[in-house]
């Protein structure tokens, strides 16, 4: 399996819901560090797993809705605890949507999988992986 890997940065403020946050309950910000994994059992034509460009700028583009924003406050989010896990899902599905899309360029199209990882901090972090159809 070939990997190629695309990091990023986001910045943003929420709060949790439960007392199993305990203080996360209030609003606070939050720094990720934003690993966006793209895999592919064969190399394309061009000798490639996605055009490295083409996947930061899909990643930065995902990123740019909620950077600097309060997660409480955008409708997409209403209702839910956008903790670590639930964003790196978040953020597959946004990278899944531009695969499908063409945003990645037609070599793309022969992704196997997409795994996201956000990093909190040196000690812990949060991914999710899934297939591509």
């Amino acid at each position: 399996m070939y990997r190629l890997t695309v990091r990023d940065r986001v910045m943003i403020a929420h709060s949790f819901q439960g007392e199993i946050f305990g203080p996360a309950q209030r609003m606070h910000g939050a720094t990720y560090v934003v690993d966006a994994e793209f895999q592919r059992k064969e190399l394309d034509d061009d000798g490639l797993i996605v055009d490295m460009g083409l996947a930061h700028t899909a990643v930065s583009a995902a990123l740019s809705t909620i950077s600097f924003q309060n997660l409480d406050e955008m409708s997409e989010f209403e209702g839910q605890n956008t903790t670590t896990e639930f964003l790196a899902k978040w953020l597959w599905g946004r990278l899944a949507e531009q695969v499908a899309n063409g945003g990645l360029g037609s070599g793309a199209s022969g992704l196997t999988g997409i795994c996201v990882t956000l990093r909190e901090s040196d000690v812990a972090w949060a991914s999710y992986e899934a297939e591509l159809a």
